[in-house]
């Protein structure tokens, strides 16, 4: 009996220590990197506490999480009517994030109600905004720079809500039917225009080089006849030369060796045999004084005797 009384007695004890220890084993939380805890006591903010392990009194405390990693926001496509009051479809993305400071967490929980509701409600009513003040052409062409202005709206919208704007993104943008017929008509039209463009240069550049290289071609023509006309005029002059050369030798021989008509038989004779393929002997008044003739014009006269005097001068 002592020892049934014995433990009896301490049966009790040990229940409320095993309660006090599961209480006390409730109170432990393990926080993971990507979320922030706000605990508060009594129904009053206390702290913001980060990764790790930390301690909540049961009861007596209360710990919220909060993700702190970035969060899309698919916003449904919803019609939107442009500045030049044209229908057109919108679908965005929105990219956000609940900032890591204690005072960005604090105001996630406390500032709004639900701020990922009201943050898919803000990114509607700042499309529509945006969008409505601009022509649809800068709508459909100018993506990047609406992109900017919704984000940049959005953060001033946000700033107190703890809530940091990561990105936003205009997936489509559907115009009306006749609109797009006629966007399509136009782009035709420029791409027509600009491979007309295109033909237009590249013929105009074919035909300046052909142009330059007639040129070329004709300048060579110039210039070779030049070249072979002057190349003919030496061949003749030196011939000329060569020849007067030769007869005044035959001169001085005949001069040194014969005497009278023998004299002026062999002038003739040599004379003759050494110009007889394309000169003639013009016999002048002063007797057998040989003048080289070529081609027969005037401007191919040369006399023999100014060859030699020239010679004789030099």
């Amino acid at each position: 009996m002592a020892i049934l009384d014995l433990i009896s007695s301490l049966y009790v004890p040990i229940i409320l220590f095993g309660i006090l220890i599961v209480y006390l084993l409730s109170g432990i939380k393990i926080i993971r990197p990507v979320n922030r805890m706000v605990v508060e006591t009594l129904g009053k903010f206390t702290r913001v506490q980060k990764s790790g392990i930390t301690i909540v009194v049961p009861i007596l405390q209360k710990s919220l999480i909060v993700n702190i990693t970035d969060r899309l926001v698919d916003v449904q496509r919803q019609e939107v009517i442009t500045k030049d009051n044209l229908n057109c479809i919108v679908d965005a993305q929105i990219y956000y994030k609940v900032g890591d400071t204690n005072e960005e967490v604090k105001n996630a929980v406390y500032v709004t109600n639900n701020f990922q509701l009201q943050i898919v409600q803000l990114a509607k009513t700042t499309l529509r905004n945006v969008i409505g003040d601009n022509m649809f052409k800068d709508v459909n062409s100018n993506r990047a720079k609406l992109n900017v202005e919704i984000f940049q709206t959005m953060s001033l919208e946000t700033k107190d809500w703890g809530v940091r704007m990561v990105r936003v993104e205009l997936k489509e943008i559907v115009p009306p039917t006749d609109v797009q017929d006629t966007m399509n008509q136009v782009i035709k039209a420029e791409n027509e225009k600009q491979a007309a463009i295109d033909i237009a240069n590249a013929t105009e550049t074919r035909a300046d080089g052909e142009k330059r290289a007639k040129i070329k071609h004709a300048e060579g023509i110039k210039q070779s006849l030049i070249l072979s006309a002057e190349g003919k005029a030496q061949a003749i002059e030196r011939i000329a030369q060569a020849e007067a050369t030769q007869i005044q030798l035959i001169n001085e021989a005949a001069e040194k060796y014969f005497v009278g008509n023998a004299k002026d038989l062999k002038k003739l004779e040599v004379t003759q045999k050494s110009l007889e393929n394309n000169s003639k002997i013009v016999l002048t008044e002063k007797g057998i004084s040989p003048t080289l003739v070529l081609n027969e014009t005037k401007d191919t006269v040369i006399p023999t005797t100014k060859i030699i005097e020239e010679k004789k001068d030099n």
